[in-house]
């Protein structure tokens, strides 16, 4: 399969689901902060699983149509790289952590009344209001998803940004070596090493909050990996990297293993594979092009600022609904009222942000890559777009 023959709308599909998963972990928190109860969209952690599937079959997919113009053996790409990555997340995370630490303690406030209100424990006071240089300095270097203390310790559901730049940062060694030994096996190998060094870390006492150590959830950004990574010759071999994929999703590291999050881990592995390489059936066509559309189009825009922007809204919104309201409006009215106020808000911040904040971001990493690379950057350019998890 020649990867550039692709139809363009198997990636256009994928800004809808980029969209999709952040609507779930905000429509998650919205139950968790309401105490409304929905099944399944109630696990936010699932759309942050969607997001690490995404995630990796992008990287490979992008790889793969650079394939002609970067060689991934030279310094200078791997430079390129990072420097694409790190101007596609750290803008607006910078300005989303500003706003998150000098909130801090009002919005812990707010999440003191939400929990106490619902019967829930309180969260500690440092996870919204440290703002000591320790904190600021790993999270602005972004090493704070390596060490347990600072993984989880913002107002921003930000444990995951320092995941995918661990990703990021691993991710040309793990061409490297599928180019040595090819994909399967190396998504193997990768996999396994991942499970040795979260085991390491566990009898180290090295326990993180939120699964934000590359190795709990190296096997679902494998997953994505295996789905875009090129099978070979022989029109089985697509099957190997699906069975094998679905495999990685089962792997009992990085967070819920409950009968729900098996089966919905597998679903979505099912799913995004059904998108990506199942067009030709009538209703995964029409769902794809659903997804493809204008409107899922400017959803999945929107998903990064949306995803880091959300919370800073719904603490305040639900915890005013709760003092205003109390039990006189019932767990699903207060869902209502509150994604009511909080949805659009989000989105038109999000907006905002996409506008003064990522685009100006994206064209200064641009900018970067050119001085870096010179004249091999022109070529690059006359590339598709990336499209960017989360």
């Amino acid at each position: 399969m020649d990867i550039r023959q692709v139809d363009i709308r198997r990636v256009a599909c994928l800004d809808g689901l980029r969209g999709l998963a952040a609507l779930w972990v905000l429509f998650g928190h919205l139950v968790i902060l309401t105490g409304f109860r929905l099944p399944v969209l109630s696990k936010p952690d699932l759309g942050v699983d969607l997001f690490i599937l995404l995630s990796g079959f992008l990287m490979v997919f992008q790889y793969r149509l650079r394939a002609d113009v970067e060689d991934w053996r030279a310094p200078g790409t791997w430079a390129a790289f990072w420097t694409r990555r790190f101007f596609r997340l750290a803008p607006l995370f910078y300005v989303a952590l500003a706003v998150a630490l000098l909130a801090g303690p009002a919005l812990y406030a707010d999440r003191v009344a939400i929990d106490g209100f619902l019967g829930e424990p309180l969260q500690p006071r440092e996870r919204f209001a440290d703002a000591s240089l320790a904190n600021i300095a790993a999270h602005l270097s972004f090493v704070f998803g390596l060490l347990p203390d600072y993984a989880f310790r913002t107002p921003l559901p930000d444990w995951s940004l320092g995941l995918e730049m661990q990703f990021y940062a691993a991710f040309p060694f793990l061409v490297l070596l599928a180019r040595r030994i090819g994909w399967v096996p190396a998504a193997l190998v990768a996999a396994g090493a991942a499970l040795g060094l979260a085991v390491l870390a566990h009898r180290l006492g090295l326990d993180f909050p939120m699964p934000a150590f590359l190795p709990l959830k190296l096997h679902l950004f494998l997953s994505g990996m295996l789905l875009a990574a090129d099978p070979g010759p022989g029109r089985g071999r697509i099957g190997v990297h699906l069975a094998v994929a679905m495999l990685l999703a089962l792997m009992p590291v990085g967070g819920d293993h409950d009968l729900l999050h098996i089966l919905v881990r597998e679903l979505l592995v099912l799913g995004f594979f059904a998108l990506v390489h199942l067009r030709s059936l009538g209703a995964v066509d029409g769902i794809a092009r659903l997804l493809g559309g204008r409107a899922f189009h400017w959803l999945g825009e929107l998903s990064y600022g949306a995803y880091l922007i959300h919370l800073l809204i719904l603490y305040p919104v639900a915890a005013a609904v709760i003092a205003r309201f109390g039990t006189g409006l019932g767990a699903a009215g207060r869902f209502a009222l509150t994604g009511a106020i909080v949805v659009p808000a989000t989105y038109a911040l999000a907006f905002l942000a996409y506008r003064l904040v990522e685009l100006p971001g994206q064209r200064l990493g641009k900018a970067v890559i050119a001085r870096i690379t010179g004249s091999r950057t022109r070529a690059r350019q006359t590339l598709p777009e990336e499209i960017a998890a989360p």
